[in-house]
């Protein structure tokens, strides 16, 4: 399960876990163990002619920290020989990311194609800053190719999926998306931050573009904030580069270095999540009290199959129904005494939240139902407590949630 399952090695010689480890590092002249943490805005020229050039390109001096900073290099380095991408760019939060990686690309008149099932900022980036600019979008169900094919019929600029999706899990088939994007002419880009880079790389199905809430499994500890983009250098050189000078949203480097920290145990700690997770799924499966479970690595999953595909493991995050609607919903987070409320996932701490009322809140009430989001679905994102004590939270909030 997850980056072990590799024995491919990157461009440097090395494997998916020593690359989360030693990829990327560059030291100083003082030999550091640890990466360095370079906490400075500008930087120095040995010369006026040596200034000139950075500033043409004809050198690769640093500049600024706006534009690069030698921590945050480490870090987009070590991302894209994870992901397997030619290069990578950071940024100062998720949503950074994904606002950059649509917006730096589209013109006044362009076509947007994306899934319905998205995490809300996401949405209202899509569905109401876009459309603002003369962008015009289409959502289809992520799971029907037939609508897929429908809106992807005519010229696309940029179609935008998560797979699996927040909150529903649902499984998008990247391989017959991203053919039917590069018909249409356009370019997939796929938020993976449920998967993580451990477990699922977009682009060896077709994905173009490939973007991370760093703050989720690759911090991992509840921390900082960040974001990155992956793809290709002619997306990066004739989009991305220039658009993230000049607008802005850089990663600081003092949250780089805990990212780099981060990635060190990537692996480690999302196939024990994992593991766990999964377990706890099938015993919530099991029980008659409770009318639905969500989970990839669930048989009766819909999409079981592309998990299978697509993933190498199957998730830290679950959810299920809780009977009694809202009211049943908020008795059982407010029950419980261990996992703690929070709208954030992949962390080392086990996490719940009701989307109905916070991430997906903005939604009207038949398009929450539609997507899964019904009054009683809480989500669950597995941390590494003991399985145990994860389990017998989780049952005596039950108990006291279900009349």
């Amino acid at each position: 399960m997850g980056t072990n399952d590799s024995n491919d090695k990157g461009p440097n010689g090395y494997r998916p876990r020593t690359n989360l480890v030693r990829g990327g590092t560059k030291r100083s002249e003082f030999q550091e163990t640890s990466e360095a943490i370079f906490a400075t805005s500008g930087y120095i020229y040995g010369s006026a002619e040596e200034a000139a050039g950075a500033f043409k390109g004809e050198n690769d001096n640093y500049i600024y920290s706006r534009f690069s900073n030698p921590t945050v290099s480490m870090f987009e380095e070590r991302m894209a020989l994870l992901e397997g991408a030619k290069t990578c760019r950071a940024t100062a939060s998720g949503m950074a990311a994904v606002f950059a990686a649509l917006v730096c690309m589209l013109r006044a008149g362009d076509h947007v194609v994306a899934s319905r099932a998205l995490f809300g900022s996401c949405l209202y980036v899509i569905s109401d800053i876009l459309p603002r600019y003369g962008i015009e979008v289409t959502f289809v169900d992520g799971t029907d190719l037939g609508q897929w094919e429908k809106a992807l019929s005519r010229p696309t600029q940029a179609v935008f999926l998560e797979t699996p999706s927040n909150p529903g899990l649902e499984i998008i088939d990247l391989e017959a998306v991203a053919g039917l994007t590069h018909q249409a002419g356009g370019r997939l880009i796929v938020d993976n931050v449920f998967a993580s880079p451990a477990l699922q790389k977009p682009m060896a199905f077709g994905a173009d573009v490939v973007v991370y809430s760093a703050t989720k499994h690759i911090d991992g500890q509840g921390r900082v904030l960040g974001g990155a983009i992956l793809g290709d250098p002619e997306f990066m050189e004739d989009h991305l580069r220039m658009f993230l000078r000049n607008t802005g949203p850089s990663l600081s480097p003092f949250n780089a270095w805990v990212l780099l920290k981060g990635l060190e145990t990537l692996d480690l700690r999302v196939n024990a999540m994992c593991d766990t997770a999964g377990a706890i799924a099938e015993w919530l499966n099991g029980r008659s009290d409770l009318p639905r479970v969500v989970y990839p690595g669930l048989a009766n999953h819909p999409q079981r199959a592309l998990v299978e595909k697509q993933m190498t493991g199957n998730g830290t995050v679950f959810g299920f129904e809780v009977p009694g609607g809202q009211d049943g919903a908020f008795r059982f987070l407010n029950a419980l005494r261990m996992i703690d409320i929070s709208n954030n996932l992949g962390d080392a701490k086990s996490l719940v939240t009701h989307p109905g009322t916070t991430t997906h809140q903005r939604l009207e009430e038949d398009v929450r139902v539609h997507l899964g989001i019904t009054p009683g679905y809480v989500r669950i994102s597995v941390g590494l407590e003991d399985i145990e004590d994860i389990r017998e939270d989780i049952d005596q909030a039950l108990k006291q949630a279900i009349l």
